[in-house]
This record gives C-alpha cells, structure tokens and sequence, in this order.
C-alpha cells in the first residue's frame, strides 16, 4: 500500500518511511508497485494520477475530523488527526495554520507560501524581482532590497504563525515546514503528519468495518 497526497505543485508519495515526490507531468511509475490510496486538493493533478497509476483509491471520505470549520481541506484535517493540542503549520504552495485542542480542530487560517510571496513582489515591480536570503536576521532592519524583501515575507509569516502559537506546542511540515520550524523554539518537524492522518483514518475505518461483520 502506498499514501499519496496530491497538492497543487507536487504529488507526494509514503511507502511505509521512504517519501518521495513527483511533479504531476513526471509521475515515475517504477516506484508505484501497489495500490495507491491518495487525497487530493488539486482535480487535475489527481486526473494525472490516475492516468499513471489505474489502481488508486481517494479516501477523502473516511478522513474525519471534528471541527466546527466549514470545507477545510482533507490535507489539514489528515495534518490535524493525531495531534490533540497544538498548532499544526503545513507550508507548502499556501501556509495552513490550523489550532487542535483537546482532540478537537478548533480553527486556522491559510497563508501564501513563500514562492507566492516572491511571485508577488516580481509582479509589482523587476527592481523586487529577488531570491530569498534564508541567512537573514528577523532581529536587524535590513539595509538592501534583498534582505528588506526576505525580512518582510519571513517576518509577517513568523510573527503571526508566533502570536497563534502562544505557549502551545507546533507541528511543522510539508516543503518549507523543515525551514520554518527553525524559527520556533517549542516547534516540531514531522514530515509525516499528512500521511500519519491517513494511515490512521484506514486503520478506524477497518475497525469499523470489522466491527460490523
């Protein structure tokens, strides 16, 4: 059995530990030797899953979730399952900032990941057509465009992913999580999160069904 979290850049694939990741139009199929049981956020890409790969199975149905949040995504309620408090923070293509709480979702917010900010900053003018400087510090006021660009993005991000947090615990992950978690001290980087919500919402729905035989 293999996982497969379809998103809106990538399709992200979990055989047991080992995770790998494909762009919808290079689909390696030497790696998909077993069912594929998938969620997706991202019709087209699943089409292309599909197309790839004919034995692949959403199980969006059986990802549940208590939450009071109406049409929240099946990749942030399978991030969600499994933690019962804290704040879960998926950055990927969007930064989703979700709050669980004695084993219940009590809200979030979604956020532009950070290649959507810099998209963004080229499109206003090519004077702030720049790459991010990762080394930067959030503790000085920057003294060139580069730096004022990657202080901006990184610290209205990290400022308001901090004030949400508060004292309670965060679970970082998808491609920029790993990065972001850095800025944390009580933070935790879990690349798993996604599929551990999966795994665990196949396994309630074989006990239901074997509770019913």
């Amino acid at each position: 059995m293999i996982l497969c979290d379809i998103g809106n850049t990538y399709i992200h694939f979990c055989d047991k530990y080992r995770i790998w990741k494909n762009l919808p139009t290079n689909i390696d199929k030497k790696n998909l030797q077993a069912d594929i049981y998938y969620i997706s956020v991202n019709p087209e890409n699943e089409k292309k899953l599909l197309k790839a790969h004919k034995n692949s199975y959403n199980i969006a149905k059986i990802i549940e979730l208590d939450t009071p949040y109406e049409g929240l995504g099946v990749d942030r309620k399978a991030a969600c399952l499994g933690i019962d408090d804290g704040v879960i923070v998926d950055a990927g293509s969007a930064i989703t900032i979700d709050i669980m709480h004695a084993g219940r979702h009590r809200g979030g917010y979604i956020l532009p990941g950070l290649a959507s900010y810099f998209r963004a900053y080229k499109q206003i003018s090519p004077a702030l057509d720049k790459q991010i400087n990762f080394g930067i510090s959030l503790d000085e006021i920057p003294l060139d465009t580069q730096t004022a660009i990657s202080f901006g993005t990184l610290k209205s991000i990290v400022s308001c992913i901090k004030e949400t947090i508060g004292g309670k615990k965060a679970y970082f992950t998808g491609g920029d999580g790993k990065f972001l978690a850095k800025f944390f001290e009580q933070s935790i980087y879990n690349e798993m999160l996604v599929f551990n919500g999966m795994q665990l919402s196949i396994e309630r729905a074989l006990k239901k069904y074997e509770e019913k035989k």
